[in-house]
């Protein structure tokens, strides 16, 4: 069972016990209405408490569900509300840690509810594309009022029980527990104090209107939309919470459900729910069980005082972890100190961070021109040139004083991991953390895997990129690893684009509008043109047959490295980010493509945005083959998080999915018929060929 059954006197409690959460599975609503019956049936029994196990009362509907028929399997949980709400005996909700979703909906279905002060209490269900499915825009507006009920729900963030319970008139806590600790022998007291209490309060029963009426809904729905233009369920929740203040009760009950079951069948929805899932699922590696034993990082050091080595020592100084910068320079080193400073006091200044916190971040801070003095630390992460002569250099360093057990981690974008591993005698304590630019902001790590590392060396990244707030995936080692392998063939459709008639603004606008935080050519500007043009020529080497436009190297020629000097694809002015079409470059492309004889045509949105979405799935698909990805979801959360993939259409093989993997084959079939483009690409990856053969998906 989910759920265990214990007698207190003359009170019964049932607290839910379905680690980690308390997910509202289904054994987990057996055991609740088995519980009610059992106490109905026991003429000793005079209330029921309802609580829940260890870390929280409930978190709501139990993911491993999501999906399947056990997810709606009778008793549903409208069925185990409904059964709460009309038990002859009180039902005692006592909550704490955690009530979310459909955990805040069974509390709002019992009778009272006592809360421990430091609750967190949400109806989060918007941020996986639906409104609250078992009576949470009908039952929380009666309890908290309209306002602040339907600004909970749209948002979906959590609030403290104690903020709650302050609110005027609020009817959601009849009571508040000293503490955590007292809250159950609190409960049981309450409990018999409304043991004979007549009749029994119901949320369904109390009123519900907005003193505004319809021009408050119609303010409200103008301000979500405008907010909300990609995702259909925040407008959603706006109706369900009208509802609540213009129908009866079981009415509103009806539309909300409507309005559930139409949103889960939504694109959106679905994307949403599988990054909520694949989230999850990217911590989870198949030969690395959860119970390997992890490493102490009590301390860190960064080689490298530069963007990305500022950047990456803000994190750990954010999650309390002491950081010492290693450089080769006094000035290298006081620039670098002085940038993460100017970082905080932007923070300090937006009101995003206290004097006191600032002050203890920079307190965590130190220096040194020294390896000897890093020789204690227990992670240390070069963030270095990208030149593997430079990498050999430090990690040989790094291998003589480095004390035994520590983590060596490189912060390499493209260089073969392997290699830098064996500049050690200890590749099994190497690893890759690749930060994402800038990294004290981005979310994605790609943690690459080395063929010798240790796996007790790969659990302790993985947990504590969670300590640092960030979105781990692991890549097994290739050039580029995941998402700059893929990037590459779709910055080189945007090249060809370009010779074939597009204007790198045309390119842009028609990804944007399709959802991309910014197109190939804002990118590029923003990465640094000089970048990708050493890894070019680099390409031009060992890959002397692989087709690319030549117009980015014609751009590095003019001395367009983008926004750091101003001038990229695009002209950029002094403190500003806008892009500004340049004619010397639309001039440059134009001579480029007379010089190698194509005639431009007029080319689609939809064809720009095929060529590049496309472009990033098949090389995909070859990446799943090649086992540098162990799952199509691991990508799509690489993209979600680093590459500005639009998150409502899910990641590129979700969107893959979604398209149809029979439809992106047959696209790609006529881009491989194009002169212009490159054939060999085009032809679909094997596993890409066998699951559209199939009418399979990725996911």
């Amino acid at each position: 069972m989910s759920a265990d059954y214990k007698v207190h006197g003359d009170v019964a409690v049932i607290s839910l016990n379905n680690p980690p959460v308390n997910g509202l599975g289904l054994s987990t609503r057996q055991a609740i209405t088995e519980g009610v019956e059992k106490a109905a049936q026991d003429t000793s029994i005079k209330a029921i408490v309802i609580t829940g196990h260890s870390k929280a009362f409930s978190g709501g509907a139990d993911i491993r569900e999501f999906g399947s028929p056990k997810a709606t399997q009778e008793p549903n949980l409208l069925s185990v509300i409904a059964q709460i709400e009309n038990s002859v005996k009180p039902v005692v909700a006592a909550v704490h840690t955690v009530a979310m979703g459909g955990g805040l909906e069974l509390a709002l279905g019992c009778h009272y509810r006592i809360a421990a002060p430091g609750a967190s209490i949400a109806l989060p269900e918007v941020k996986i594309g639906l409104i609250p499915g078992a009576g949470g825009t009908q039952r929380l507006p009666r309890v908290l009022g309209v306002e602040p009920a339907l600004n909970m729900i749209v948002s979906g963030e959590p609030i403290k029980s104690e903020m709650l319970a302050m609110l005027p008139g609020q009817k959601l806590f009849d009571k508040m527990a000293a503490s955590p600790e007292s809250l159950m022998d609190e409960a049981l007291q309450f409990a018999r104090e409304v043991a004979d209490v007549r009749p029994l309060p119901r949320v369904r029963d109390l009123p519900c209107k907005h003193p505004q009426g319809d021009a408050y809904f119609q303010f409200t729905r103008n301000m979500v939309k405008g907010m909300a233009k990609n995702y259909p369920a925040p407008p959603k929740c706006v109706d369900a919470v009208q509802a609540a203040t213009k129908k009866k009760f079981d009415e509103g009950m009806v539309l909300e459900r409507e309005l559930f079951i139409n949103l889960m069948w939504t694109p959106e929805c679905r994307a949403l729910r599988h990054l909520f899932t694949s989230q999850r699922a990217a911590s989870k590696i198949a030969d690395v069980p959860d119970t390997t034993p992890t490493r102490a990082i009590k301390q860190v050091a960064v080689i490298g005082a530069g963007t990305m080595g500022g950047g990456i020592s803000m994190n750990f100084l954010n999650a309390g972890i002491p950081v010492k910068i290693l450089e080769t320079k006094q000035e290298a080193l006081d620039r670098g100190i002085a940038t993460i400073k100017k970082n905080y006091e932007a923070q300090v200044k937006k009101g995003k961070l206290k004097e006191d916190k600032y002050a203890q971040r920079m307190a965590l801070l130190t220096s040194t021109l020294s390896y000897d003095d890093i020789k204690d630390a227990d992670l240390v992460i070069e963030a270095v040139f990208e030149e593997m002569g430079v990498k050999e250099t430090v990690f040989k360093q790094l291998d003589a004083v480095m004390k035994p057990g520590a983590i060596l981690a490189s912060n390499t974008s493209t260089l073969d991991v392997n290699a830098i591993a064996n500049f050690t005698k200890r590749p099994e304590d190497v690893i890759g953390m690749h930060f994402f630019s800038p990294a004290n902001v981005m979310k994605l790590l790609e943690v690459v895997r080395g063929a010798k590392t240790a796996k007790d060396v790969l659990a302790t990244v993985m947990a504590l990129a969670k300590t640092i707030k960030k979105t781990a995936v692991v890549s097994g080692v290739c050039d580029g690893f995941i998402g700059n392998r893929m990037i590459e063939q779709y910055g080189r459709q945007g090249g060809f684009l370009l010779e074939e008639g597009c204007t790198p603004q045309q390119v842009d606008k028609a990804i944007e509008k399709f959802g991309f935080a910014m197109g190939p050519f804002r990118m590029g500007d923003l990465a640094g043109n000089d970048i990708g043009w050493a890894i070019r020529k680099r390409r031009y080497v060992e890959k002397p047959h692989m087709k690319y436009s030549k117009t980015a190297d014609l751009l590095c020629e003019m001395g367009r490295f983008g926004q750091k000097v101003g001038k990229g694809w695009y002209d950029y002015q002094a403190g500003k980010r806008d892009a500004i079409p340049n004619k010397e470059v639309e001039d440059m492309v134009v001579k480029h493509r007379a010089t190698i004889g194509i005639s431009p045509r007029k080319i689609s949105d939809e064809e720009i945005v095929q060529r590049l979405v496309f472009s990033l799935v098949n090389e995909a698909a070859h990446i799943l083959e090649d086992g540098i990805a162990s799952k199509a979801s691991d990508i799509d959360m690489v993209y979600i998080t680093g590459y500005g993939f639009p998150i409502y259409r899910g990641g590129p093989m979700l969107y893959a999915d979604q398209v149809g993997l029979f439809n992106v084959v047959q696209a790609m079939h006529r881009f491989a018929a194009n002169p212009h483009d490159d054939a060999e690409f085009w032809k679909p990856a094997p596993l890409l060929a066998k699951l559209a053969a199939e009418g399979k998906t990725f996911n």
